[in-house]
């Protein structure tokens, strides 16, 4: 007998993935959490029934998603992660060297937990002794800062559930207060491919619009998420994410990578046309 992974795209889009065992199953007081083994993508983890990264891909989200602004600011030295249970980002960004400080703030503690046991290829780097993780909602933890970070990195999980609240103005704002007057803000930016995703794009692109001066959207192309077309936001204070970049100084890092090279920055900030119109709608 077969079993199969299932996630609804749309009413009439499902996408599956071949199953050979499940390696946990819990359910926190935010989530429903679930770990599988696949022959294809390996281990992935779920949450709610939604797809949140898997080990053969998830290099792809997490590098596009730190490597981007690392390479565009001059000088980080500290850095919010919201989200980011899973521990991706916090690996990446510990290869700097000059970074000084790392608040992660998650708001489910059963998350990291079963990262760290079910996914170590991920959460390999949460003990890191610059990171201090805060167990809490980052509304509420992004409110009470000000003018603190260089960078702040959205990795939410969707717009709906215990994510909805980090795609709002309000949101936005907060963490524009909080970055210092030449900060970065970068966010996941949902796919623009299907309807209601596309509409989540939409919103998530207004607000940030209007809470920053510079804003600007690039993509990846990850297979396990909904279309595969994926977008982020780059919001900034100041810095340009094509004319401030500094490929020589990135590359000189020798930051190994899978995914992302300083060439592939520059094109990833040149989306399709259908992606442009949904954007410019809002603008």
């Amino acid at each position: 007998m077969e079993f199969w992974f299932s996630e609804e795209h749309t009413p009439n889009v499902k996408f599956s993935i071949r199953v050979d065992r499940q390696l946990y199953s819990g359910k926190s007081e935010f989530q429903r959490i679930d770990v599988f083994d696949s022959p294809e993508f390996g281990r992935f983890l779920t949450l709610d029934g939604y797809m949140m990264l898997t080990e053969k891909d998830e290099f792809i989200y997490h590098e596009m998603i730190t490597h981007v602004p690392m390479a565009v600011h001059p000088h980080v030295e500290k850095v919010l992660v919201i989200g980011a249970g899973d521990g991706g980002v916090i690996r990446e960004l510990v290869q700097y060297s000059d970074l000084q400080h790392i608040d992660m703030v998650e708001v489910d503690p059963l998350v990291v937990e079963v990262c760290k046991k079910y996914l170590p290829k991920t959460a390999c780097r949460l003990d890191d002794p610059r990171l201090t993780i805060h167990y809490e909602d980052g509304l509420k933890f992004i409110r009470s800062r000000q003018e603190e970070y260089d960078l702040i990195i959205v990795d939410s999980t969707d717009p709906f559930g215990p994510g909805e609240g980090l795609f709002t103005r309000e949101f936005y704002g907060n963490c524009y207060k909080a970055l210092k007057e030449d900060g970065i803000l970068i966010n996941q930016h949902e796919s623009p491919f299907y309807p209601g995703d596309a509409a989540a794009c939409q919103r998530a692109h207004k607000n940030i619009v209007e809470s920053f001066p510079i804003s600007k959207v690039y993509q990846a192309h990850i297979p396990t998420y909904p279309s595969g077309h994926w977008l982020f936001g780059f919001a900034s204070k100041k810095y340009h994410p094509l004319r401030d970049l500094d490929e020589t100084r990135w590359n000189m890092r020798s930051i190994p990578c899978h995914y992302y090279t300083t060439t592939l920055h520059k094109g990833a900030f040149y989306i399709p046309a259908y992606v442009e119109e949904l954007l410019k709608h809002v603008e």
